[in-house]
């Protein structure tokens, strides 16, 4: 049997400030070494330890801006009065050629690619899974635990994230990050089963890409 030609996943993982996006989506990406994690753009000032082009790409407003107006963005939002995106670099070309793309986006940002993407190649073989903290509770107290925020700024997140939690229907998976270790590998299930969708099978030239029919 032939290996079957496929195109890559794009698998958009969301959730409140604060569930652990990027911990678990690095984890992710120790556990399979081929994926590309989208690197977001951002304005807002760099933190302790953070590094350009790693953590984000850290932008100025107006080069932001400008680049929005570009077109160069698959998705953007404005969040705690900062910008945040992704730019389509990040994701067509790799996906066109096979390997898959993590997103760790707000729920704003993974409505706007659900949208952008409809009836594309790339959307296609987009999934969506949204990552929810085991309780309010727990929410807080690692948001807290951060000690990169002030009071106020803290207060608002969590009452962003009542709001941001009452998404999770729009997406095709629920992941609770109560443990990385066990979120990590739903992750790894999602996008394991994602290649076997036929729908990312590269089947252009061929009706039958495995070759079982001919002769």
């Amino acid at each position: 049997m032939s290996e079957i030609g496929r195109y890559g996943t794009v698998l958009v993982v969301s959730g409140p400030s604060g569930v652990g996006k990027t911990t678990v989506c690095r984890q992710l990406l120790a556990a399979m070494p081929d994926l590309h994690l989208s690197v977001s753009c951002a304005t807002r000032a760099m933190r302790r330890g953070e590094q350009d082009g790693v953590d984000y790409r850290f932008l100025s407003r107006s080069e932001f801006e400008r680049r929005v107006a570009a077109g160069d963005f698959l998705e953007h939002a404005e969040v705690h009065g900062n910008l945040y995106g992704t730019l389509r670099e990040e994701v067509d070309g790799r996906v066109a050629g096979g390997q898959d793309v993590i997103l760790a986006i707000d729920i704003q940002g993974a409505r706007q690619v659900r949208e952008r993407l409809r009836g594309s190649l790339v959307g296609r073989c987009a999934v969506f899974a949204f990552l929810a903290p085991p309780s309010l509770g727990e929410l807080e107290r690692r948001l807290r635990g951060r000690g990169t925020d002030s009071e106020a700024v803290v207060a608002q997140r969590l009452a962003n994230a009542r709001t941001e939690l009452a998404a999770w229907p729009e997406y095709d998976y629920l992941v609770v990050n109560g443990d990385v270790a066990h979120a990590v590998a739903t992750l790894k299930s999602i996008l394991e089963a994602a290649h076997a969708a036929t729908r990312c099978v590269k089947a252009d030239e061929s009706a039958d890409p495995l070759g079982l029919f001919a002769g």
